[in-house]
């Protein structure tokens, strides 16, 4: 852990905002539900440095491989998790200055994930150029009990004014990914639409042709009283916003609740996604943001119930284990069979949120341990799924007979790693998937009726 992290048995704790630790930060305080995740961007714009990233999970690209020469077998593309459509965007300006941390000051500010519940808690105090000082408090969760929801909790409290302000509640999918090879941005745009309290973006991926919907719904409340302000929408190509107009009072809190629904066509017809979308963002509406936030914590701790470990006497060691099986647990919930484990989840691109032969090796005897068997079983199958693709690879390198040679990096069973000495020199996965079904078979056949 970052020596700026404060040492607690259940949290990850930053206090003090330091810019040039930001993107680290934003890493390490990302957020999952193992259907999607994020980043821990700010809501609010930010100038500074910074990554965005949001990602959903089995949408990919195959970015054409970057590379001067070739070898026989040598992989065309190396296959990455696409930094994906946001729908946490509130952008706040007041009085004609617009929030943004890197040119506000901030002299007290407070970065806090429970991983007991799943929650990023967000609070700081920050100084406009024009002298107007705000409070501001945020809380922000992909929900373990509804994968394909988000919610934020966000308030402004005026501490030396009253003033009008314009809220945009924003879903963008203009977004590109730091590591494109050549550059390039790999969504289309489909639809958008943006309507009194929502809005929808439906994107396409290009090349693979995956279609994600995402949208949004908000609420605004003062006073203990729901708000409408003067509401204006918009959109444009993959963006579109609502734009309230509201007064800020000095002293009064004032509280923005945003649910976001993502969708992907992995489990929605195409010709429905914006349907689907609307119908889940009524459904969340309906809950509301408490009821939202109960189910998900409710969730994290039936989860925690199964794995959590605990270690006396030494808190940062405490703090250790419990982010790295948060981590596991929020990265992959085993419910779904074409999904798997990316090397740093839903945390950044690095590693491109593929599929590494690490899965078997590492990750399974963990589940095998902390979880339904099912959680296991449906990595197993997810492998079993790509053996045609393993022969295939076994294939392009002369072998024959039906000899498999799975991939060191994949997404959909076909090798894409993108360095040939290590893609061809290191044999030993395939010998790992083996080693993963011995593991699968100690652990649920330990008597002579056991269901495996």
């Amino acid at each position: 852990m970052k020596t700026y992290i404060k040492h607690s048995p259940w949290e990850i704790v930053e206090e003090g905002f330091d810019p040039h630790l930001n993107r680290i930060s934003e890493s390490i305080f990302s957020l999952g539900n193992g259907r999607m995740g994020q980043r821990a961007n700010f809501e609010e714009k930010y100038s500074g440095e910074m990554h965005q990233g949001s990602y959903v999970a089995g949408v990919y690209y195959p970015d054409k491989t970057r590379v001067g020469w070739w070898k026989n077998g040598y992989p065309e593309y190396f296959a990455k998790v696409l930094n994906a459509p946001s729908w946490i965007g509130i952008l706040i300006e007041i009085n004609g200055e617009e929030l943004d941390l890197a040119k506000w000051k901030v002299p007290d500010f407070k970065r806090t994930l429970d991983m007991k519940s799943g929650v990023l808690h967000r609070s700081f105090t920050a100084t406009s150029p024009g002298g107007k000082t705000i409070k501001v408090y945020s809380q922000r969760f992909c929900s373990m009990a509804d994968g394909e929801i988000g919610a934020i909790r966000y308030s402004i409290t005026p501490v030396n004014f009253s003033s009008s302000a314009k809220i945009i509640l924003t879903v963008d999918a203009d977004v590109v990914n730091k590591d494109s090879n050549y550059d390039e941005k790999f969504w289309n745009a489909v639809s958008e639409e943006a309507q009194l309290g929502y809005a929808i973006v439906i994107a396409e991926t290009r090349k693979t042709f995956f279609h994600v919907g995402t949208g949004m719904e908000y609420s605004l409340e003062s006073e203990g009283k729901f708000i409408k302000g003067k509401v204006f929408t918009s959109t444009k190509e993959k963006y579109a916003e609502n734009l309230v107009e509201v007064d800020l009072k000095q002293g009064v809190e004032f509280v923005i609740h945003k649910c976001g629904v993502v969708l992907s066509s992995e489990n929605h017809p195409k010709d429905k996604l914006s349907e689907k979308c609307l119908e889940k963002l009524e459904h969340a509406r309906e809950h509301g943001f408490d009821k939202l936030l109960d189910d998900h914590k409710k969730a994290w701790a039936s989860k925690w119930e199964m794995c959590d470990i605990t270690i006396d006497g030494d808190i940062a060691a405490q703090q250790g284990i419990r982010f790295n099986i948060f981590q596991m647990l929020q990265t992959y919930t085993g419910d779904d069979e074409r999904l798997n484990i990316g090397p740093k989840g839903f945390t950044g691109e690095k590693y491109g949120g593929s599929t590494y032969w690490d899965t078997e090796a590492y990750c399974l005897p963990f589940y095998l341990g902390t979880s339904d068997p099912k959680v296991a079983r449906n990595l197993l199958i997810y492998r079993y799924k790509h053996l045609p693709k393993a022969i295939e690879n076994a294939q392009k390198l002369g072998f024959k007979a039906g000899a498999a040679f799975y991939p060191f990096v994949t997404m959909n069973g076909e090798e894409c790693h993108n360095e040939w000495e290590i893609t061809f020199e290191e044999i030993h996965r395939t010998s790992a998937m083996v080693y993963a079904i011995r593991d699968y078979i100690q652990y649920t056949c330990r008597s002579s009726d056991s269901k495996c």
